[in-house]
C-alpha cells in the first residue's frame, strides 16, 4: 500500500531525509521512531504530497504521489503535526466541511461524520468552537477528520500528543484495530506505543533509516536481551557474581542495585555470550538452566529467576546515541 524508495529531501544546504526506503502493507501498523529533527515529519509530509521530494519515489496504492496526487490523496487520511484546524468552526462544522472536501454528500456524508464523532468520542463537544476545546479534544477532532472518509492508508504524526493516559490508551487501541484492515504509519516519541500498537518499527536518525523490524526483533538487539536475572538469599554478592560470571555461555555478571544487602537478598544479572553478529549461542540460550543449577549447587535460595527480553529504549539510545552505552 505504501512504498518509499530512496527518498531524499533537501532544504538548502540541509539534507533532512537521506535515502529513506521502506514499505507498508495492508494490515500493518508501522511506527516511525527517531529523535527530534531526524526526518520523521518530513518523510510523512512527502508521503502525503504536502512536500515534493528532492529525489526518490513514493507510491500509495500503486499510484505515484508526484505524478498522480489527486488519486493518491483520496486514499490517505492524514493527521499532521500539532493537529491544525479552523478554530472558529464548531467540531460538527469542521467535520462537515472535511466531508464536503472528500466528495461525500447526503446520507453518506451524515454517516461518515457520525462515525468519526463516535469513534473519537466527540459527542460532548460537537457544537463547540474548536478554539474553545482542550488540546486533547482538538487533537481528537483532527484525528476524526483523518478517518472520516474511511481511507485505506493513515499517516498519523504524533497521534497521541496532548492526550491524557486514558485517551492515549483508547487511541492506541483504535490504531491497532484499524491497522487490521488498513496500512498505517504513525510517528511517536513514546516507545511503549510501539509495543502496544505496532506490528513493525522503523528508526530514523539524521535522515536515514538505521533500524527496521518488529518490536520483538528490535528488542532482541538490546544489550539485556537474553540476560538472566536472579535474586538469591544465603550468599555474599561477590561470591554470586564470581560464580555466575564463570558459567559456560556467560560473558559476565553484575550486581543490580535493587535490593542488594537488604534482608540478605542479592540480585545479579548474567549476560550471555554473543557472536560477532550479536546472536546468542547454544550455551547462552541454556544460561537460565545453568544459573539455576549453580545456585542449587551453592546451596543458595533462589527467590526469583527470569530471562530478560530486552528493552526497546536501550536499542533506541544505542542506535541514535552511538557513543552511549545503554544499561
Amino acid at each position: 500500500m505504501i512504498r518509499v524508495e530512496n527518498l531524499v529531501k533537501q532544504f538548502g544546504a540541509k539534507r533532512a531525509v537521506n535515502g529513506v526506503s521502506f514499505s507498508v502493507e495492508r494490515g500493518e501498523v508501522l511506527g516511525l521512531l527517531g529523535p527530534n529533527g531526524a526526518g520523521k515529519s518530513t518523510t510523512m509530509r512527502i508521503i502525503t504530497g504536502f512536500y515534493p521530494a528532492t529525489s526518490g519515489r513514493v507510491t500509495v496504492g500503486g499510484h505515484d504521489v508526484a505524478l498522480d496526487p489527486i488519486r493518491t490523496k483520496a486514499l490517505i487520511g492524514y493527521l499532521p503535526e500539532s493537529a491544525p484546524s479552523y478554530g472558529d468552526m464548531t467540531v460538527h462544522g469542521f467535520l462537515s466541511f472535511i466531508a464536503d472536501l472528500r466528495g461525500l454528500s447526503g446520507s453518506a456524508k451524515k454517516a461518515a461524520v457520525h462515525g468519526a464523532v463516535e469513534t473519537c468520542l466527540l459527542d460532548s463537544v460537537l457544537y463547540q468552537p474548536i478554539d474553545t476545546l482542550s488540546k486533547g479534544y482538538r487533537h481528537r477532532t483532527c484525528l476524526a477528520q483523518a478517518i472520516l472518509h474511511d481511507p485505506d492508508v493513515l499517516i498519523l504524526d504524533e497521534p497521541t500528543d496532548g492526550l491524557d493516559p486514558n485517551q492515549k490508551h483508547a487511541a492506541r487501541e483504535l490504531i491497532r484495530r484499524m491497522g487490521e484492515t488498513k496500512a498505517i504509519v504513525f510517528s511517536t516519541h513514546i516507545l511503549e506505543e510501539v509495543e502496544a500498537a505496532c506490528t513493525r518499527a522503523v528508526i530514523i536518525d539524521r535522515g536515514s533509516v538505521v533500524a527496521n523490524g518488529t518490536p520483538a526483533e528490535l528488542k532482541a538487539r538490546s544489550v539485556t536481551a537474553g540476560c538472566v536475572r536472579v535474586t538469591l538469599a544465603g550468599t555474599a554478592p561477590e561470591a554470586a557474581v564470581a560464580q555466575f560470571g564463570q558459567l559456560p555461555g556467560a560473558a559476565r555478571a553484575e550486581l543490580l542495585p535493587s535490593d542488594n544487602g537488604t534482608q540478605g537478598r542479592v540480585t545479579v544479572r548474567v549476560y550471555p555470550q554473543r557472536d560477532e553478529a550479536g546472536a546468542i549461542g547454544a550455551a547462552g540460550a541454556a544460561l537460565t538452566v545453568a544459573v539455576a543449577q549453580a545456585a542449587q549447587a551453592g546451596g543458595w535460595q533462589v527467590q526469583a529467576l527470569s530471562t530478560e527480553e530486552g528493552r526497546l529504549e536501550d536499542v533506541f539510545r544505542s542506535i541514535t546515541l552511538p557513543d552511549t552505552v545503554a544499561r
